[in-house]
């Protein structure tokens, strides 16, 4: 699995970075007020990919680090934080489920887009909460569907992207940060909007999968089994991403 990660997401190091709705201004101040960021924060962001997160974060707290598997995607992430003039940065090549730090390190542990492709988001989290300061919090962002759309949004993701496995609902997502120990739970929702085509040529799916999504969502249209809410707008398919955050405070 970590092979198809690495795969994937070495591919995708610039394509992903480039999407405007992955660095919209909105969802990061949306994401930096529920989370509840503040300027003398210490912070990880935990499979940080090219850094989009870690860059908005870096202008409101102290310091951040960014963490990820990927090289490609760190060196992205560099690459960006040169052209955004960042200096309270740095970076590290990890893994999330063995992540090389201290316990109690940072005041607040981030991660975006990233437990949709965890086999075990149980010891993610746990792993995020150990290397959490007493009083820090833990935060996760990622896709989350309704319990009736879980199965038919999961399939088309491992069309797009063979290295999803699962798109937590938010309940699932609540048992994930209560196994861990995190108390104080709150979170928030918003959806990305994504015009089809445009996801296509940004992604590298299975053999024929581009034809597959397309037959997929045109007729889902007006349905919404798949839990994208595909609809049809100036002859283009626009699809919606559902996100959940939901941050929890370590004791």
């Amino acid at each position: 699995h970590k092979d198809l990660i690495l795969d994937q997401f070495s591919k995708q190091a610039v394509p992903f970075s480039n999407i405007p709705e992955h660095g919209d201004k909105l969802v990061f101040d949306l994401i930096i007020k529920i989370v509840g960021a503040k300027s003398d924060d210490n912070v990880l962001d935990v499979a940080c990919g090219p850094g989009l997160m870690t860059s908005a974060f870096a202008k409101v707290v102290k310091n951040i680090k960014g963490i990820d598997m990927t090289p490609e995607m760190i060196n992205r992430a560099k690459e960006i934080q040169e052209e955004n003039r960042l200096i309270n940065m740095s970076w590290d090549i990890g893994d999330a489920f063995s992540l090389p730090y201290e316990n109690n390190l940072f005041s607040l542990v981030i991660t975006r887009y990233s437990f949709h492709h965890y086999l075990e988001p149980e010891k993610a989290a746990a792993e995020m909460k150990r290397v959490c300061s007493p009083g820090g919090k833990v935060a996760i962002i990622d896709v989350s569907t309704p319990a009736e759309k879980q199965k038919y949004y999961d399939e088309v993701e491992k069309i797009r992207d063979p290295s999803h496995t699962k798109a937590l609902t938010p309940e699932e997502f609540m048992k994930v940060v209560e196994s861990a120990g995190l108390v104080n739970i709150k979170t928030g929702f918003y959806r990305l909007a994504r015009e089809l085509e445009s996801q296509i040529s940004c992604s590298f799916p299975i053999e024929g999968g581009a034809d597959k999504m397309r037959k997929i969502f045109g007729e889902d249209i007006g349905k919404n089994k798949t839990g994208f809410e595909p609809e049809k707008v100036n002859g283009q398919i626009i699809i919606y991403y559902p996100h959940i955050i939901i941050v929890g405070e370590k004791q």
